[in-house]
């Protein structure tokens, strides 16, 4: 299952997916009208599809559904007391940005209009294959004739000594960012374990709140699966100015918070007071219930293009899958699997190929892409890279084609170097004229990111 190696038609099958989720934006979007139709609900007595989870992947399943089938019984079963919600929002929340009722990406009355079952704190234990059920921890059960697993991903805790303590908390819920806003009073001291995407987010969150915090990082530079190190020193500069202290070859020996002299120890001698340590430290697939019903999973449930297991009728999306051998963990892919799931469940054929990687940062007020290899792989990439009033831009080629890119502190060629990337263009012509990093954003500016 390798990446197909011809860009156009990498491309092509790109905008096929996209093509699907601006259908399903096209009827659900219009959230007014989808809470109040014109024409009468039609019977919901078709096919019984049950979806399992409560983030975005399990929403555009459901929405993929209903656009591609009218009659389908659908059912959303989320674990969590909210209905779905913009988990990528939760830093926001936390730093004052947006309301907690903002958060929710439907209203309540949204699902009774769209005719889906909406099951809150139902946490699924067991799918039998044979019988076609899912049983739920508090006694429900639910038949199907096909399942879309979007069961997500939990927060990865390390083994580290005092993590269980009073005082030490994760961020992926809703709870989880009500819990640390109850704790994030001006001048609180705030250790966050974790220099990643999550980990920067809420460190700067909570320093917008008057929070003293300080961020570990165990590694030589900030985000290293997503900047160089030069980069990440711009991105380091513009932290560090928002208030947060950053500690970087920082690994955690021990968590010993609970009184005024507790903190977390260093396993270099170092010891930074805290009255809240957060870890964010990556997260893991939920794929538990997949693996007890014997469906084949690796580090996610394994998933074609298709978005189909290993199980007949069982199809799976988000956070929670490993797609050639790929765990995403972002919003846009989720949302693009979790349309292929919802679509081919009720019945179509659409294919999910893969898409670039990329990622932005929110709430620090640093504007950000990482995307594809910025790193070369060996003397035949091409990297142009250069700073200019505070910003850092860097653009690497590999046969004449833009591969990756990094950009901190201005994102203005953003749009345009994800096309470059995805349409795999020749740039021949640019890079004969031995370029600038911003002759080369210029250029892709100009076309638009076609070359």
């Amino acid at each position: 299952m390798a990446l197909t190696k011809d860009p156009s038609e990498r491309r092509a099958k790109v905008e096929a997916a996209l093509a699907l989720l601006l259908e399903t934006k096209d009827l659900f979007e219009r959230e007014g009208a989808a809470e109040h139709p014109a024409a009468p609900t039609p019977r919901r007595d078709g096919r019984r599809i049950l979806i399992i989870g409560g983030g975005i992947a399990a929403l555009s399943a459901a929405e993929s559904v209903r656009s591609a089938d009218p009659t389908a019984d659908i059912t959303l079963a989320t674990r969590e007391h909210e209905p779905p919600y913009y988990r990528l929002n939760l830093t926001r929340y936390l730093a004052g940005e947006v309301a907690r009722e903002s958060l929710r990406m439907r209203s309540l009355g949204w699902y009774d209009s769209a005719g889906i079952s909406l099951w809150l704190d139902a946490e699924a234990s067991s799918i039998d294959l044979v019988e076609r059920v899912v049983r739920f921890h508090d006694g429900r059960a639910a038949t199907y004739d096909r399942v879309v697993l979007a069961t997500g991903a939990h927060a990865f805790v390390p083994p580290i000594p005092g993590a269980d303590r009073t005082g030490v908390r994760v961020l992926r819920t809703i709870e989880d960012a009500d819990w640390l806003l109850e704790r994030a009073a001006p001048g609180a001291r705030i250790v966050c374990i974790g220099g990643g995407i999550l980990g920067l987010e809420t460190a700067g969150a909570l320093a917008r709140r008057g929070c003293e915090v300080t961020l570990l990082e165990s590694f030589d530079w900030l985000l290293p699966r997503q900047l160089n190190r030069q980069a990440s020193i711009n991105l380091q500069a513009r932290v560090e100015s928002i208030g947060v202290r950053v500690l970087l070859r920082a690994s955690t020996a021990e968590i010993t918070i609970g009184d005024s002299s507790g903190g977390v120890q260093l396993d270099d001698g170092r010891f930074e007071p805290a009255d809240v340590v957060t870890i964010t430290t990556g997260v893991r697939s939920n794929t538990h219930l997949a693996r007890r019903a014997g469906i084949a999973t690796d580090r996610g449930i394994l998933v074609d293009d298709a978005m189909r297991t290993s199980a007949a009728d069982v199809y799976a999306a988000g956070d929670a899958v490993e797609h050639r051998g790929s765990l995403y963990g972002l919003w846009m892919p989720a949302k693009l699997q979790g349309a292929v799931a919802g679509a081919n469940a009720a019945g179509r054929d659409d294919s999910f190929t893969g898409v670039p990687r990329s990622n932005t940062l929110k709430v620090l007020g640093v504007d950000m892409l990482s995307i594809g290899e910025f790193e070369p792989a060996d003397g035949s990439y091409v990297v142009i890279d250069g700073e200019r009033d505070g910003a850092y831009l860097r653009f690497v080629f590999h046969d004449s084609r833009l591969v990756g890119s990094v950009m901190v502190g201005d994102v203005s060629a953003a749009q345009a170097a994800k096309r470059a990337v995805e349409s795999g263009v020749e740039m021949t012509e640019l890079l004969r004229a031995t370029p600038s990093a911003d002759d080369v954003a210029r250029h892709l500016t100009e076309a638009g990111g076609q070359g």
